[in-house]
């Protein structure tokens, strides 16, 4: 017979809190539809607990643990057939995944589960592996995968780039209200603005471009030293921007540029900060402010009056001000070291550093044939017209001809 004390400590205090109910109908003889009436309790409970105590006293009160406890009573093989139908894509019901187990199993031979069975095994399917299965990789690394967080050592060492549209409406040229984007590129290192731009467009390369080329030339200002050219430049997937770096062919200048996808690394983070900072210490006190989802605000500021704000903000208060991560303001965590930051001999080579590709163009197959039959039509010469001589018409249409393919190569004519 078991003792008392071999029991868990969980098992020992409910036996004696099921004692202490019993009790009065144990000691005194009270009755047991009185007990269940006072503790709210069955009276079919009352009495198995009686008839346990009195077969094994204390020990017939404390809960037996089964013998099974922690296994389930299905095969590994029909474990794997009901975890393999709840990954299915598109997913089934936990009562679609039932039904299918039960044909399965009767199909083989096996015996037939439960529903709570089939539920269990489903539910300690790991989260992660279900996201894979159901909605794709993408979905999973936003979720599940380990950010790898990679400080840059040094300024300039890494750059990144995003954009956001402001909550604020300024004028147009024409003074119209319209919400401007603001583009922003940020040393990773010191939390420093290198540069930025306003736009009334969104987000593209050129705007991208634009903003990079002031975050790497000299800035003219004392206060904002910030400038050179980044090992390694990252920006969101807007649109793509092709670095050309000068004198590459010559071996002088490596430099690399990359996509950061949302989700996959938490340097993206930083960027939002500065955003939420913006936001919070520059745009709210600004005309025309709008909250989040609040209508829109009367415009005040024009796109230049509001640039020539934010420059203010972000040279003499963001620059300057104590960053809560580095615990330096960002002016200051830039120049550390003294270094010499890297840069292009002209703005000439500079330009030719941000260098975009053109888009590719599509000619179509009988773009050059109906050039040759509208510009013979129309654009035919007196001479090329009224000759009847077979070697004056060839001597056209050969020129006609070359002309068209010069035209066409390179160029997309509708169909």
């Amino acid at each position: 017979m078991s003792l008392l004390s071999e029991l868990r400590e969980a098992d020992r205090v409910r036996a004696l809190e099921r004692f202490r109910v019993l009790r009065p109908c144990v000691e005194d003889g009270v009755a047991l539809a009185k007990l269940a009436r006072e503790h709210e309790l069955r009276l079919r409970t009352l009495q198995r607990w009686l008839h346990a105590y009195r077969e094994s006293g204390l020990m017939g009160l404390a809960r037996k643990s089964r013998n099974d406890r922690g296994r389930r009573l299905v095969s590994a093989e029909f474990q794997q057939l009901i975890e393999g139908l709840a990954l299915r894509r598109p997913p089934l019901s936990g009562a679609a995944v039932y039904r299918e187990a039960t044909v399965a199993a009767e199909t083989h031979g096996w015996r037939v589960p439960s529903y709570h069975t089939v539920y269990r095994v489903i539910q300690q399917l790991p989260a992660a592996l279900v996201t894979l299965a159901h909605d794709g990789s993408k979905v999973y690394a936003d979720r599940f995968e380990l950010l790898y967080r990679r400080e840059a050592s040094r300024s300039n060492e890494i750059w990144q780039a995003d954009h956001t549209p402001l909550d604020l409406w300024v004028l147009d040229e024409r003074g119209r209200a319209a919400r401007p984007w603001f583009t922003v590129v940020l040393d990773d290192y010191s939390r420093a603005v290198a540069g930025y731009a306003l736009s009334l467009h969104a987000p593209s390369s050129i705007q991208t471009a634009l903003a990079l080329r002031q975050a790497i030339w000299r800035k003219g200002d004392a206060h904002w030293s910030v400038c050179g050219i980044p090992d390694t430049f990252l920006q969101r997937s807007w649109q793509r921007l092709h670095v050309t770096p000068p004198g590459a062919s010559r071996g002088r200048t490596s430099h690399r540029s990359g996509l950061l996808d949302r989700g996959q690394t938490a340097r993206t983070r930083q960027v939002e900060r500065i955003f939420e900072t913006t936001n919070q210490l520059f745009l709210c006190h600004q005309p025309g402010y709008t909250a989040a989802g609040s209508p829109p605000a009367r415009p005040v500021l024009s796109l230049p009056e509001l640039d020539v704000r934010l420059r203010t903000f972000l040279v003499e208060t963001y620059q300057q001000r104590v960053h809560g991560e580095t615990g330096v303001a960002p002016a200051l965590r830039w120049e550390v070291g003294g270094f010499l930051p890297r840069l292009t001999d002209s703005a000439e080579e500079l330009d030719l550093l941000l260098l975009t590709v053109a888009k590719p163009r599509r000619v179509h197959p009988d773009a050059i044939s109906r050039a040759i039959a509208t510009w013979t039509q129309h654009s035919r010469p007196t001479w090329a017209r009224t000759s009847s001589s077979a070697t004056t018409r060839a001597i056209w249409l050969s020129c006609v001809s070359t002309l068209a393919i010069r035209f066409c190569v390179g160029r997309s004519v509708p169909s």
